[in-house]
């Protein structure tokens, strides 16, 4: 008898427990629409570590074109120009953007020196009048909710 009772309540728990992980697939349902990520600023900062490196601030600009909140856990991305990832930087400490909203928050990245070397050398070997850029960008909400992944590329004309 104490046996079925167990069973019951395991039964139970296991069923409320994928009814919660349902309903948090359910907030990112058919309906859901990406949210918009875009550089808005990018400027040096004064490096604080003792190798020198270039750090910088990036601004980053979200729309939220969905009902629900964004409430965003982290951000990792990564620019990259002519193949190179020469500048990658990650957040935590980031405002909740409301639905149908947008809001702004500056993170600070690294720069690859090893990636920059490699591509100076290649733009100084070929002749080229343009590089490709792209941006990566991979927003967290959050446990139980699918990451949003974001990319953004072109080309960047160096003659003019």
């Amino acid at each position: 008898m104490m046996k079925t009772r167990l069973q019951r309540f395991a039964k139970l728990g296991l069923s409320l427990l994928a009814l919660h992980l349902l309903s948090g697939c359910a907030g990112m349902g058919s309906g859901y629409e990406t949210p918009t990520v875009s550089v808005q600023s990018f400027q040096p900062v004064q490096s604080s570590d003792a190798g020198g490196l270039p750090s910088f601030e990036i601004g980053l600009h979200v729309i939220n074109p969905n009902l629900e909140p964004l409430e965003l856990a982290g951000v990792s991305y990564t620019i990259s120009l002519g193949g190179q990832d020469l500048i990658k930087g990650v957040g935590n400490e980031l405002p909740v953007i409301e639905g149908y909203g947008e809001g702004s928050f500056t993170l600070t990245a690294s720069f690859n020196l090893m990636a920059g070397i490699k591509l100076f050398r290649s733009l100084m070997a070929a002749d080229t009048d343009s590089i490709d850029y792209s941006f990566k960008a991979k927003l967290d909400p959050g446990a139980f909710k699918r990451k949003i992944r974001i990319t953004d590329s072109g080309t960047i004309s160096l003659s003019e």
